[in-house]
């Protein structure tokens, strides 16, 4: 779009299906190059990006020519079907429905690309329902506990 000039940045929060532990050490970095390659197809720009065994980070520069709704559908449809393909497990793999989506602007991102570079060592102290949760307290969203993502206790 010619003389469309914007600055969004935006972090998406998604969960497994079930919230389980699908995602192993051992395939997070060509996770992390698949997903990437999504975003650049759709002419996007990935900041950072960090599986956890049930969840994925994601900080992306975003155009407004896409909807993140469509975004968010196109990293899940395509990074399922990759994990299903390349056989990580033996049942069919899926993400939950729905995710979190949070702007930031340019003088926050430092902090938080090393916030989703350092999950390991944050989920030692704090489950992701606490993160998750904390995220919409912290962005001030209005939420029903009973439509977000399947917990596990």
């Amino acid at each position: 779009m010619a003389n469309t000039y914007s600055q969004i940045y935006i972090q998406i929060v998604f969960a497994v299906k079930g919230r389980e532990n699908l995602i192993k050490k051992e395939n997070r970095e060509e996770l992390h190059k698949f997903i990437t390659g999504i975003v650049s197809n759709r002419e996007q720009k990935l900041l950072a990006i960090f599986a956890m065994p049930d969840h994925v980070h994601i900080l992306i520069g975003i155009k407004p020519s896409i909807t993140i709704s469509d975004l968010v559908r196109d990293i899940k449809a395509g990074s399922s079907k990759f994990i299903n393909d390349s056989k990580w497990i033996n049942e069919k793999f899926n993400w939950q429905e729905g995710y979190g989506a949070f702007s930031y602007s340019k003088s926050q991102l430092d902090n938080v690309i090393k916030y989703i570079l350092n999950q390991e060592d944050h989920h030692k102290k704090q489950t992701f329902k606490e993160e998750y949760i904390s995220f919409l307290e912290k962005f001030e969203i209005e939420y029903d506990e009973k439509y977000l993502f399947q917990w596990i206790q």
